[in-house]
């Protein structure tokens, strides 16, 4: 049986309410709406390679966050997120007022750059080359085959462990060992939500499973947990 939309929001708003151990994590799809691409639509990045197309190009520093980015600000605000997980490097997260302390960025992030030694990060923007350790500052986007930051998936994974609610936001959950995380969750006695555009291969273990845009559900989502716990 199919449940209806508004059904299934007013369940993550009920579960958000109960939630003492909140954990998001995000994937390219929360930032479609942005007018990033995704990696596996029909324009993604990973389809236009399939294609032997180029993908196209984007000046991050002109995107902005959208509702689904600033719904889960809210969250933040209201006390409710205890961590968030990204796999996005598009830096969308911190522009939206994320605290840095409640962010995992496991790919890194297109605007920082990382110490090869100690692996500090700095804004590219300050224009230096090297870190205050001594250390060659390098891009700080992890790209395939590279290593992650270990401390961002020690934080992940330890978070992901303690939750009781954990809502993914527009991730196919098939890049490992980010894709782990829900999967910890769910073993560890979670709640798991799947919001995302096409299947995934951890549906089945999903307790609540949107197929809808991100913002049509968190945005919405959040405005029913403010009713319950009488923010205005």
């Amino acid at each position: 049986m199919v449940v209806d939309l508004d059904t299934r929001i007013n369940t993550l708003a009920d579960w958000m309410f109960d939630a003492k151990h909140l954990v998001v994590f995000t994937g390219a799809g929360i930032s479609t709406e942005s007018g990033l691409p995704d990696f596996r639509g029909p324009d993604g990045i990973w389809t236009r390679q399939a294609r032997g197309l180029l993908p196209q190009r984007r000046d991050f520093s002109s995107v902005e966050p959208n509702t689904g980015h600033m719904a889960i600000v809210e969250l933040q605000k209201l006390g409710k997120l205890s961590f968030l997980i990204s796999q996005n490097i598009d830096n969308l997260h911190l522009k939206s007022g994320i605290t840095p302390d409640l962010l995992a960025e496991l790919h890194g992030n297109v605007t920082k750059l990382r110490c090869n030694r100690c692996q500090a990060q700095v804004d590219r923007s300050a224009g230096l080359d090297t870190c205050s350790c001594g250390g060659r500052l390098v891009s700080g986007v992890v790209n395939f085959g590279q290593t992650l930051p270990k401390k961002a998936l020690a934080d992940s994974s330890w978070h992901s462990q303690h939750c009781d609610l954990f809502i993914v936001a527009g991730s196919s959950l098939v890049v490992y060992p980010a894709a782990d995380m829900p999967r910890e969750a769910v073993q560890s006695g979670a709640r798991l939500v799947i919001i995302n555009k096409g299947e995934t291969p951890l549906d089945g273990l999903a307790h609540l499973r949107f197929d809808e845009r991100i913002g049509e559900v968190l945005a919405p989502a959040v405005a029913r947990l403010k009713e319950l716990l009488k923010v205005w």
